[in-house]
């Protein structure tokens, strides 16, 4: 059996916890057979049904410890829980969630964030004023901020405030500046022509422009960030952006590298997706005065999460066709970026080992490597994690009343998951 020592990935914050490990043990298992959704109190008027409670029931877990040797200084704390949950979802009789249904109870608030959000740029230079327009006007989900709302709503309902703060609105459009400033140099990074449909700030303006537009917006979001004059926030906002540095660096530095743990992937995933959902939803309570045990909830809600939409982005890259995904299938393994599916095929195929290192230089490789990932169980394994994910995140909910806001909170960790169906 191995080992876990439990590190922190910085003194003034919580760690994330670790995938369920595999380890052999004399111990049995029961996998959880059923997901139950347990209808509520709370009906949402324009889709009929109440809240849900994903429920995973694990009986005679062993525990166990996990360690790797790559990285010692960055393992992260974690729970062994045993062998990975199979979520045995029962479907309710309804149409899959659509995030127009699913953010119609903050759909005012996202329009005025939209209203907003150009205007907050700047127009010191309209250069970088257009560029920042470029991508804005692009649209997008508006996952980010719509969760700072949900949260914000959700969380005031304990402490009896009946509107939101300008602060609550300030950090929805600071989030989504940092968002976007990120998806700026992302598509620098990896040479990416097309973003939401529109050409790329880099495609456009050039590389030189792009990387100052994406520089900018942080800058400018750092100041409003400061002017909210919440020490605690700034903190971990702040945080966020050198994560964002730091999954890059770890991203580029193991790139082809077949040794990749789960556990790194986890970490890199938490630094450039997680993190900042986790400050977002965090500091959204922070901003409605719950107690810390509560906006500490928010943030767990927000790591797994954020956690359990990296690893199903990192399925669709193998599922999804080049006209869904709006880039060649396995354009992340091309690049010799190792996620999830391919850590785990790893695992049981020794031949897509040799294809990896090769850096598929051989005619059809990619192909051959793609279909070895699916059939050996890449895919299903990283599901099982996904699902893992979002498992926690909905027990995170539990500390929230029941309202249209958690109903919605519950439905985005669905809306997720279903991305794959």
């Amino acid at each position: 059996m191995m080992s876990m020592t439990c590190h922190n990935l910085d003194s003034a914050r919580t760690v994330l916890d670790l995938f369920p490990c595999r380890c052999s043990s004399n111990a049995s298992f029961n996998r959880p057979s059923v997901r139950n959704y347990a209808q509520s109190s709370c009906k949402r008027s324009s889709r009929g049904y109440g809240a849900r409670k994903l429920v995973g029931r694990r009986r005679g877990i062993a525990q166990c410890r996990v360690s790797s040797t790559k990285t010692p200084d960055t393992l992260l704390n974690g729970v062994a829980q045993g062998p990975p949950s199979v979520l045995g979802l029962k479907k309710e009789s309804r149409s899959p969630i659509s995030l127009t249904n699913l953010f119609e109870v903050v759909a005012e608030d996202l329009q005025i964030l939209n209203q907003n959000l150009q205007s907050i740029v700047g127009a010191e230079n309209p250069v970088l004023m257009s560029a920042a327009e470029q991508i804005f006007g692009a649209g997008g989900k508006r996952m980010r901020p719509a969760l700072v709302f949900l949260v914000s709503r959700a969380t005031a309902e304990l402490v009896g405030l009946k509107e939101l703060t300008m602060e609550h609105r300030r950090l929805a459009e600071i989030i989504e500046m940092i968002h976007t400033a990120s998806l700026i140099h992302d598509d620098v990074l990896d040479d990416s022509d097309i973003r939401r449909g529109k050409e790329t700030v880099h495609q456009l303006y050039g590389t030189r422009v792009a990387v100052l537009a994406g520089d900018f917006m942080f800058a400018q979001s750092s100041w409003y960030l400061a002017n909210l004059e919440n020490l605690e926030v700034i903190k971990l906002i702040s945080q966020v952006i050198k994560d964002f540095a730091s999954g890059e660096i770890k991203q580029a530095s193991s790139l082809f590298d077949c040794d990749t743990e789960l556990e790194e992937y986890l970490i890199k995933s938490y630094y450039k997706t997680a993190s900042l959902i986790a400050a977002s939803t965090k500091g959204a309570g922070i901003f409605s005065g719950v107690d810390s045990s509560i906006s500490q909830k928010m943030y767990e809600y927000g790591k797994n999460l954020g956690l359990s939409f990296q690893v199903i982005d990192d399925i669709l890259d193998f599922t999804q066709s080049a006209e869904q995904l709006g880039k060649p299938a396995g354009s992340d393994l091309v690049k010799g970026n190792l996620t999830a599916p391919v850590i785990f095929a790893l695992e049981k195929e020794p031949k897509l080992r040799e294809i990896i290192e090769s850096e598929f230089s051989e005619p059809g490789s990619l192909d051959e490597a793609i279909g070895l990932i699916k059939s050996c169980g890449g895919i299903r394994r990283a599901q099982e994690l996904a699902e893992e994910k979002a498992d926690l995140a909905i027990q995170n909910l539990q500390c929230l009343p029941q309202s249209a806001f958690r109903v919605a909170l519950e439905d985005m960790v669905m809306y997720n998951l279903e991305r794959i169906d």
